[in-house]
């Protein structure tokens, strides 16, 4: 009997295995083994034509110590995830409560509101986007007719950055619709009891609905700040990191150094540093929730 047992749980491993099987080779050739060949690759010289060369930690001691573009393009991709990433988070926010109201068409809308999230990282928006804001676009023409100067908002080093800021927060669909799953699961009761109490909107918005959407928060939080370290699309599209590098994302820079200048060693380098980058700033987020961040199971912040 022990025997069989054994053997019949053997096969229902075994069964196991097969069916997750095309998840396991996915995992170990598309993502362990691009992994792991990316942080060898870091440790050498190689140009993509010729075999790798070992050069240790040379790479990583030219990036932080002599590569003054590796530092403009960490400052700009800093600048763009601190400035974007809460201005996203307040628009979704405020969107949320709005269809949170129960009005008709609240679905309709919400559905509308969803598509830039879906086709903004597209090319063809990417497109749309560097001819609304070029100098001749239809921003300026707006501008002229209101009796105002235009500007060459993409050519100009101070306003460049300013205008990708803008497309990522209008991508605020899918952070929308998470706040607005968090909104219906308050308890209506904290509601009815605030209004019994006397409270006002912003009494109820301070006390009630942003402690209890904090978790939330913190979700679309990491989500959209690791997102923010991703660009890429968009600026090679509609800026090509110019003018003056003022929007060289820290993605564009390392995509520039892999396949246009052939230093696949050096953006392997890159990537990883990024990597450590995120993780290290998650970790922030993550050891500074305890101050913020409220479970209603644990009763508390």
């Amino acid at each position: 009997m022990l025997k069989k047992q054994k053997k019949k749980e053997w096969k229902e491993t075994l069964v196991g295995y097969a069916i997750i099987s095309p998840w396991l080779l996915g995992f170990f050739l598309l993502i362990l083994g691009p992994i792991l060949a990316s942080l060898y690759l870091s440790f050498t010289d190689y140009d993509l034509l010729s075999t790798p060369n070992w050069v240790g930690f040379d790479n990583y001691i030219n990036i932080l110590t002599s590569d003054p573009r590796f530092v403009q393009s960490l400052t700009v991709t800093l600048i763009f995830v601190f400035i974007s990433t809460p201005l996203k988070l307040i628009f979704a926010l405020g969107l949320a409560m709005l269809f949170n109201t129960g009005r008709k068409a609240t679905g309709f809308f919400t559905t509308i509101y969803y598509i830039p999230s879906i086709i903004g990282g597209s090319v063809a928006i990417a497109v749309v986007w560097r001819q609304l804001f070029g100098r001749n676009g239809a921003i300026n023409d707006i501008l002229n007719s209101l009796g105002l100067s235009g500007l060459n908002w993409i050519g100009n080093p101070d306003t460049a950055l300013s205008v990708l800021i803008i497309l990522i927060v209008w991508q605020f669909g899918s952070p929308m619709i998470i706040f607005l799953a968090g909104l219906r699961q308050i308890p209506g009761e904290l509601y009815e009891a605030a209004s019994v109490d006397g409270a006002n909107k912003v009494q109820t918005f301070i006390k009630i609905t942003l402690p209890m959407l904090t978790p939330v928060i913190f979700f679309n939080l990491i989500m959209q700040t690791i997102g923010g370290f991703m660009i890429f699309t968009q600026a090679y599209l509609i800026t090509q990191g110019g003018p003056m590098d003022s929007t060289l994302f820290y993605a564009l820079y390392l995509y520039e150094m892999a396949f246009e200048y052939l230093r696949m060693g050096y953006a392997s380098a890159l990537a990883w540093i990024l990597l450590v980058i995120i993780a290290l700033i998650t970790i922030i987020i993550f050891k500074t929730s305890s101050k913020w961040v409220f479970y209603e199971s644990e009763g508390g912040r």
